[in-house]
């Protein structure tokens, strides 16, 4: 295998950044899921279902700003950066509309949805009621992937973790606040959580304005310059974008339509799944960093007309990727019950989150091996095959969901065995691409 001039020193640069953003990203969703599981059972399963429903929809912005970021990796190493301005303008004007279009249809159909496909009539009035104020964070979420693409684009990443946790500490306050009804606000149970949550994504997107205006050299990059609309540069960034945006959003989706085969199986294992499921994006923190200094630096060598150094790249990732999971893995093993009681004091639904826990654990090194070899193949700019992959394995997903949720006397735990197939099947593709697929410089 050729080597890289990339170190794992500059690896863990850009990614740390994330990393330690996304930890406080996900203390949102910990609180969440903590609070919530002290109100009561409905509400979370409620959560679960109408939080993944939310993360389906704005995955197609997330998709988007990752081509995005591909694009302006591209021009970084291409040493175009007077282009990365209009890149960024054009890429929040679709997320602008974009943001639009689906709280407008989610006003309009998701009422219908659910009661299409949700037995517990008290957990489908409690999704209702979640989403009803969860939907209007789209807007302000969808702004700050435009602005989390050009940093992770120029590998400038600090400033993602700066804003998460100004993001979290807002959430935090709230919830505690309006969940429950304290420091004199009312009392206003799961749809406090919501409301909490869409104010920390305005907060979010206030600082990303702020930090660029006054920390960002704007005439290097050609910021907030408002140029003329070009449909061109538009096309050119769907182009990348889109397998993107339908990557994402087939992946959660798959991870919707498993938890709406869960819900049918009880409010127990609908509850249990929403404890695991929150433990498991825990566990998966690193690799969202490691996913985007896969994609920046994959996209950023083949600027520099190094396609030889890809596949090296990756693997250094990789392996960084899975050591820092592989300590997060440790403490579910060693003290689970301790993990299991920061989201409930309910010692039965503890005992049994358990085996389901032990699974994901397992779990979490074959997705973080799918993963990071997964983000190798769309950082080449090849994002139509990325998709490929992904539809390909979604559907096979979503079969052995819909299998072991039906089969009798079926259990939670071994449900969540599908999360391992998927991680393996991710990989294996993903390997297979780019070792023998053509990464030649493709123009982006």
């Amino acid at each position: 295998m050729i080597k890289t001039s990339v170190t794992y020193k500059e690896i863990w640069k850009i990614a740390y950044p994330i990393i330690l953003g996304s930890i406080v990203q996900n203390i949102i969703s910990v609180t969440d899921t903590a609070f919530l599981g002290r109100v009561g059972e409905i509400e979370l399963g409620a959560a679960a279902i109408g939080g993944v429903f939310y993360i389906t929809l704005i995955m197609l912005g997330f998709g988007f700003s990752i081509g995005t970021q591909i694009i302006v990796a591209r021009r970084f190493g291409e040493n175009r950066q007077n282009e990365i301005g209009e890149t960024i303008e054009h890429s929040h004007y679709f997320l602008i509309v974009l943001s639009i279009v689906l709280i407008f249809l989610m006003r309009a159909f998701m009422p219908f949805i659910f009661e299409n496909v949700l037995e517990s009539e008290e957990v489908r009035i409690a999704t209702n009621e979640y989403l009803s104020y969860r939907i209007w964070g789209l807007f302000f979420a969808c702004i700050n992937f435009g602005f989390r693409a050009f940093y992770i684009g120029i590998a400038r990443t600090k400033v993602i973790t700066w804003t998460t946790i100004f993001m979290a500490l807002t959430n935090v306050f709230l919830d505690y606040a309006l969940i429950f009804g304290n420091f004199g606000f009312n009392e206003y149970g799961i749809a406090g959580a919501a409301i909490a949550s869409v104010v920390a994504e305005i907060a979010a997107c206030a600082f990303f304005i702020v930090y660029t205006i006054k920390f960002v050299d704007l005439k290097y990059y050609g910021l907030f310059n408002f140029r003329k609309f070009s449909y061109k540069l538009l096309k050119r960034i769907i182009t990348v974008s889109f397998p993107m945006m339908m990557q994402n959003f087939l992946s959660l989706a798959g991870w919707f339509f498993f938890f709406l085969f869960v819900e049918k199986m009880g409010e127990r294992p609908l509850a249990v799944s929403n404890i695991v499921r929150s433990i498991f994006v825990v566990m998966l923190i690193p690799i969202w960093g490691f996913n985007s200094a896969t994609n920046t630096l994959v996209s950023y060598a083949i600027g520099r007309e190094r396609t030889d150094e890809v596949i090296s790249i990756v693997f250094k990732v990789l392996k960084l990727g899975i050591a820092c999971v592989i300590c997060l893995i440790t403490i579910n093993l060693i003290i689970p019950e301790k993990v299991l009681s920061i989201y409930t004091n309910n010692t039965t639904l503890i005992q049994e989150s358990l085996p389901s826990l032990r699974v994901i654990s397992i779990a979490a090194i074959f997705l973080t091996t799918g993963f990071i070899l997964f983000s190798g193949v769309s950082g080449t700019g090849m994002t139509k095959i990325s998709f490929l992959i992904e539809t390909a394995i979604i559907v096979f997903y979503i079969a052995l969901a819909y299998v072991l949720t039906n089969l009798n006397n079926a259990k939670i735990e071994y449900v969540w065995t599908v999360e391992i197939f998927y991680g393996t099947l991710i990989g294996s593709l993903s390997y297979f691409y780019l070792r023998f697929g053509n990464l030649q410089h493709k123009r982006i």
